[in-house]
């Protein structure tokens, strides 16, 4: 495999893992400030942190009109849209619906991938995403899932998130080639702050907000630097490196790095089935990788 290709997968796997881990903060965090106003908060320190690395860079790549908004139209897409669906969907459903229907993301990859990027579905990527989604639903036990009628709207949130996550996954390989990729994720990540801080104002006036202590803002730095800049800079640069298709396998690696931290943090029990499915998880990434 070649260096960029390695990079990438990297990149990735890094990406979900932050992902995968942040869930123990954003809990503790989103009981003192609402979902849309936090995540306002990491939109914006996110792209600052990124435009104070670009500011200091001594290679600073010119950007024309037609690049910034394509990549600011990348940012609602991914950080406007899909993760207001998240929130929705998962305020109206259950953490398990919500874990079982975002890991169809890699799927809807590769549904756009040829149609955006022009890139083949081959019989390999076929069965690394057969083998891959095998394993994380043995990781997130689907038995778990709740199929009741009142959950239907959380539901058909939580799938236009992993649907709209996807779009956004392939736009950025597509808008990447034309452009400096870390310029772009820092107008990806200002294209999410106009609806978020819309929703987020509504949220704070009808809800207000909890007691910020000095705990709570270390969790915003967390959300806002390590889990929004750092992990969406990798995501991005998974998918400029890699096709589309084996760069979304990655996103697999964020159950498997939650279910770790809760048995590490919060003595969770770790299941033979658990284990089972990081193997496949592993197995198929690395069909994926060998192509």
């Amino acid at each position: 495999m070649k260096k960029h290709s390695i990079a990438g997968l990297f990149a990735g796997l890094g990406a979900a893992a932050i992902w995968g881990g942040m869930y123990v903060v954003s809990k503790i965090v989103l009981e003192v400030i609402p979902p849309f106003a936090l995540l306002t908060i990491r939109l914006v320190m996110g792209a600052m942190a990124l435009g104070i690395v670009i500011y200091f860079r001594k290679n600073k790549p010119a950007i024309s009109k037609e690049q910034f908004w394509n990549s600011f139209f990348v940012g609602v897409v991914g950080y406007g849209i899909s993760l207001g669906f998240q929130f929705v969907g998962t305020k109206l459903s259950t953490a398990s619906n919500g874990s079982l229907v975002t890991s169809a993301t890699p799927a809807f990859v590769l549904l756009f991938a040829p149609f955006l990027l022009g890139e083949k579905t081959t019989t390999r990527r076929m069965i690394a995403l057969a083998v891959s989604t095998l394993g994380v639903l043995a990781v997130i036990d689907p038995r778990n899932a709740e199929l009741s009628p009142t959950l239907f709207w959380g539901n058909m949130s939580l799938l236009a998130a992993a649907l709209t996550w996807a779009l956004y996954s392939v736009l950025v390989r597509k808008v990447s080639k034309n452009g400096d990729l870390l310029t772009s994720s820092a107008i990806m990540l200002l294209g999410g702050i106009p609806s978020s801080l819309l929703f987020g104002i509504w949220e704070i006036k009808t809800q207000g907000l909890g007691m910020i202590t000095p705990g709570i803002i270390g969790g915003l730095l967390f959300l806002g630097i390590i889990s929004t800049a750092i992990a969406m800079f990798l995501w991005n640069y998974a998918f400029a490196e890699l096709p589309a298709a084996v760069a979304s396998l990655t996103f697999f690696a964020q159950p498997v790095v939650g279910t770790l931290l809760g048995w590490f943090f919060l003595a969770e029990r770790i299941t033979p089935l658990f284990l089972a499915g990081g193997v496949l998880i592993g197995v198929g990434i690395l069909i994926a990788t060998r192509e």
